[in-house]
């Protein structure tokens, strides 16, 4: 017989938050597994339970985007479904992640769109006070109201109260997934084998409850996780090699060495690909003008473009590499820059000890984990990374 778990007391809450602010532990996704080894029954009850999963989370979802308060995954169900109560929770919680994205993202462009209003008002207000007329290529801003999220792809983000990977015993295969579907009392059972690849990433790590289900292209696709713990790699006295990230060359040292390039090929291509969108977007605009429905218009978005910017972030990965394996026993410092940094893989960070603007070092004696301070002469921002000692 359980027995109901007591309260945690205030003294145990800060024991644990003080634990995760110390624990250096990132999450790793591994590559999509395919299930290709369920047969063709399971996939069709596992189709029949998406086809309702689906619509109830696009419900939840509109819900969540239209209404004043901010999404709550522990909301109350307002809608009837054929699902059972876990699943019935794991579409709420999914569609609550969904509107908070979505609803923090529109906001941010509110914002943007009102400095931009306010500039334009400031300089109106500055050309008719010196007599002069203001440039007619500057239009006033216009908002427009973003489209309400549309959920296409079957996607369930499951936690252990409906899906549970089990490690297979006496089987040619690696796990077997136990899935919750319509009917109560007889999940699915579908195995999954495992690539050399995956084997070897997920070899001696326990995998985490969280699982995501996606079909693409008439295939199902399962998606796990797992936690890595990060150590601090290089001591204090460890050499210090300064990283500045650009555009013309993504990474350059201070010990003059030069990582990655946009020259040759690349930069033609991107140049290509620039002048294909903005062909794209006059035809758009001189279509809309015309009267053409907006689900006719043509998508400035193509295939190429895609595949260039999936060989740009492989060309950082492969330039952050050669660095990290040229400097293994460095300390890397970084400038703390909006441009470029948000294109650095994770590899990258993990290495980063202390972050600086260029040609100063803050003074940041006395700041505790999670201030920032200013150095001189930029007065750039400067971000202090725990368990780092400052620089002097």
């Amino acid at each position: 017989m359980s027995r109901k778990l007591e309260k945690a007391t205030e003294e145990d809450k800060k024991q644990r938050k003080r634990k995760r602010a110390t624990k250096q532990t990132i999450t790793r996704a591994v590559t999509p597994i395919g299930l290709s080894e369920a047969t063709p029954g399971k996939l069709a009850a596992l189709d029949q339970m998406m086809a309702i999963y689906l619509p109830l989370c696009q419900q939840y979802t509109t819900l969540f985007c239209t209404q004043e308060v901010s999404p709550d995954k522990y909301t109350d169900p307002v809608f009837e479904t054929d699902l059972s109560g876990r699943l019935h929770r794991v579409a709420i919680q999914q569609a609550a992640g969904i509107a908070k994205s979505w609803r923090t993202n529109r906001q941010a462009a509110y914002e943007a769109y009102l400095e931009d209003l306010a500039d334009y008002a400031g300089a109106k207000a500055k050309a008719e006070a010196q007599g002069r007329k203001q440039t007619p290529k500057r239009k006033e801003p216009e908002w427009r109201e973003w489209n309400l999220p549309e959920l296409r792809v079957p996607v369930i983000q499951a936690n252990a109260n409906v899906v549970v990977v089990e490690k297979a015993e006496d089987s040619t295969f690696d796990y077997w997934l136990r899935i919750s579907t319509l009917e109560k009392g007889n999940p699915l059972r579908v195995p999954v084998k495992l690539a050399s690849y995956h084997k070897e990433v997920l070899k001696d790590r326990s995998l985490n409850t969280s699982t995501m289900l996606h079909k693409r292209n008439g295939v199902w696709w399962l998606t796990l996780s797992c936690e890595e713990d990060v150590p601090l790699q290089t001591e204090v006295s460890a050499p210090v090699v300064g990283v500045d990230v650009g555009i013309a060359h993504f990474i350059t040292t201070s010990t003059n060495k030069v990582y990655g390039s946009f020259h040759g090929k690349m930069a033609w291509q991107h140049k290509r690909e620039r002048e294909k969108r903005r062909r794209k977007a006059k035809l758009r605009a001189c279509l809309e003008k015309k009267g053409v429905p907006k689900d006719k218009l043509p998508s400035t978005r193509s295939e190429t473009s895609q595949r260039l910017s999936r060989h740009v972030k492989q060309e950082i990965n492969r330039a952050v590499n050669e660095l990290i394996k040229d400097h293994p026993d460095a300390r890397l410092i970084y400038e703390d820059q909006s441009a470029g940094l948000h294109a650095l893989p994770c590899s990258f960070h993990e290495r980063v000890s202390v972050c600086f603007p260029t040609g100063a070092y803050p003074r940041a004696a006395g700041l505790g984990r999670g201030q920032t301070g200013y150095g001189r002469p930029h007065r750039r921002r400067c971000v202090l990374f725990p368990g780092v000692p400052p620089l002097s």
